[in-house]
C-alpha cells in the first residue's frame, strides 16, 4: 500500500496548526516552506483537509489555515481520508474466476479467502489510524524532539502566522 505523499504533509501540517495560538492562522506558502514541499500539491491536500471539515480557513494577507477542532478531536484515520478518500486500500477483482480448473459459480455465494484477509487488514490499520489523534502526535513530539528545536520551529512559524 502506497499513500499519497500528500498525507504525510497534511499529517505534518496538522501538527504545526495544533500549537497554533487562537485565532492565528498558518499559509499554504508558510507551511510549503517549513516542510520543503511543493505548494501546489501542498494547497491540494490542505483543501481536503478544509472540505472534511478539519481545518478552518480564511482569506488576506494573514489568512490560511488552522484546526478546526482541538487536537485530541480529530484522528489520523480522519486525516488520511481526507486526503486519500475512504475506499478500501484492496480493491478484489475476483480474479479466481479466471482459473480454467475451477468449477463454474464454485465458492461464488460469498468474497474470496484473498478479498476477505486484506479487507479484515485493511480494517484493522483503519482501527489503529483511528485511535490516534494528533494530541497523541504532540506528546510523541515533546519526548522525541528537543525542547530548543521545537521552540526555535514555534518561534519560526509564529513570525509568519497571520
Amino acid at each position: 500500500m502506497n499513500l499519497k505523499n500528500q498525507v504525510e504533509w497534511a499529517l505534518h501540517c496538522c501538527s504545526v496548526m495544533a500549537s497554533l495560538p487562537e485565532g492565528r492562522y498558518l499559509s499554504t506558502r508558510s507551511l510549503s516552506e517549513f516542510h520543503g514541499v511543493p505548494k501546489e500539491y501542498l494547497g491540494k491536500a490542505l483543501q481536503g483537509l478544509s472540505k472534511a471539515g478539519l481545518v478552518h480557513t480564511t482569506l488576506g494577507p494573514s489568512g490560511g489555515y488552522r484546526l478546526a477542532r482541538p487536537a485530541q478531536a480529530i484522528t489520523f484515520l480522519e486525516v488520511v481520508e481526507a486526503v486519500e478518500g475512504r475506499k478500501s486500500t484492496f480493491q478484489c477483482n475476483e480474479i479466481r474466476a479466471n482459473n480454467p480448473c475451477r468449477p463454474k459459480g464454485l465458492c461464488d455465494d460469498k468474497p474470496c479467502a484473498v478479498a476477505r484477509i486484506m479487507w479484515r487488514a485493511d480494517e484493522a490499520w483503519r482501527q489503529t489510524l483511528a485511535a490516534v489523534t494528533l494530541a497523541d502526535l504532540q506528546e510523541t513530539l515533546q519526548e522525541d524532539v528537543p525542547a530548543d528545536l521545537l521552540k526555535r520551529s514555534f518561534d519560526w512559524l509564529m513570525e509568519r502566522a497571520g
